[in-house]
């Protein structure tokens, strides 16, 4: 999906297609309309290379004349909201030079497509996140925003018709998004057939739909494509074997430790034992051959008794 996504969305010739999505992601939290796209490079350092390709870094300028930066993400499960504020702070804090103001600060907005579930506490695919008071709720400032869209909830409200696609712009892209499941040999036909009905009535989705099956049809494109999935699931095969290693190791862990917590038990028993045997007078060697301690643990035993 990120691979598809930067293809369609991240030229320059597109613009116009990006532009239609941006807003119907930015209409939920009530920003001004994006008039217009840069595709300048405002990547912060320090990625991991994965990140980089899994990344879209744009600014944007409103009707109102506010230029903005909008970081859209795709990644892994693994610390996806730590990722998210290191990549918005890289954001924010990347064009301020010397002799500027801090007002002249940008606002940053970070998007975060993901093709898994993240929140448990709520079932709805979008949502999004600002700095507010704790007691009275208003808001600290708007130069921060995020946005979580988590696929697997989108696909689920469709297929349970809790989502029409109809009259909500940004279901009808998020749906053209998910259409196909690669890794997971997934391809959504009915969906697909929906979306087509509509783009008959969408000029920006028909577009989106063409552009998308021009990029289906070059070869160039298709290997490129290729080459990026078997990066991404090659990754994922070596996270899960790590698991699983760890998963193993910690289950040897855990049998080797009550297989020597048993066999401390039994010695503490036989030694029990032998102390009753050599209270009551036994001798040595037969509380040896009794018990199948050592002569000179025994013998340690007796001392003991005897103390």
């Amino acid at each position: 999906m990120d691979y598809a996504f930067k293809q369609l969305f991240g030229n320059e010739k597109n613009k116009d297609i990006t532009v239609v999505f941006l807003n119907a992601i930015l209409r939920k939290t009530g920003r001004k309309q994006i008039k217009d796209i840069s595709f300048a490079n405002t990547e912060s350092g320090g990625e991991y290379a994965d990140d980089k390709q899994s990344r879209l870094d744009l600014l944007v300028v409103t009707i109102d004349d506010e230029w903005i930066n909008v970081e859209i993400q795709f990644t892994n499960q693994y610390d996806m909201i730590k990722r998210s504020l290191y990549y918005w702070s890289g954001a924010y804090r990347g064009p301020f030079k010397r002799s500027m103001a801090y007002k002249q600060l940008r606002p940053v907005i970070a998007v975060n497509i993901l093709n898994f579930n993240l929140f448990q506490q709520t079932e709805r695919f979008h949502t999004t996140y600002h700095l507010y008071e704790d007691e009275e709720r208003f808001q600290l400032t708007d130069v921060m925003e995020f946005h979580f869209i988590e696929m697997p909830k989108l696909i689920k409200d469709w297929k349970e018709d809790r989502l029409n696609p109809w009259n909500n712009t940004l279901a009808r892209w998020l749906l053209m998004l998910g259409l196909v499941d690669t890794k997971n040999s997934k391809i959504y036909h009915d969906i697909y057939r929906e979306l087509e009905v509509i783009s008959m009535k969408d000029k920006s989705l028909r577009d989106a739909f063409q552009h998308w099956e021009e990029l289906s049809m070059s070869q160039e494109q298709y290997l490129a494509y290729e080459s990026r999935l078997k990066r991404v699931m090659d990754e994922e095969a070596a996270q899960r074997e790590a698991e699983l290693r760890a998963q193993e190791a910690e289950r040897e862990g855990r049998e080797k430790g009550i297989k020597e917590g048993r066999e401390e038990g039994d010695k503490k028993a036989r030694e029990a034992v032998a102390k009753r045997l050599l209270a009551n007078g036994e001798e040595i060697d037969f509380v040896v051959e009794t018990t199948e301690l050592s002569k000179e643990r025994v013998i340690e035993l007796q001392q003991e008794v005897q103390n």
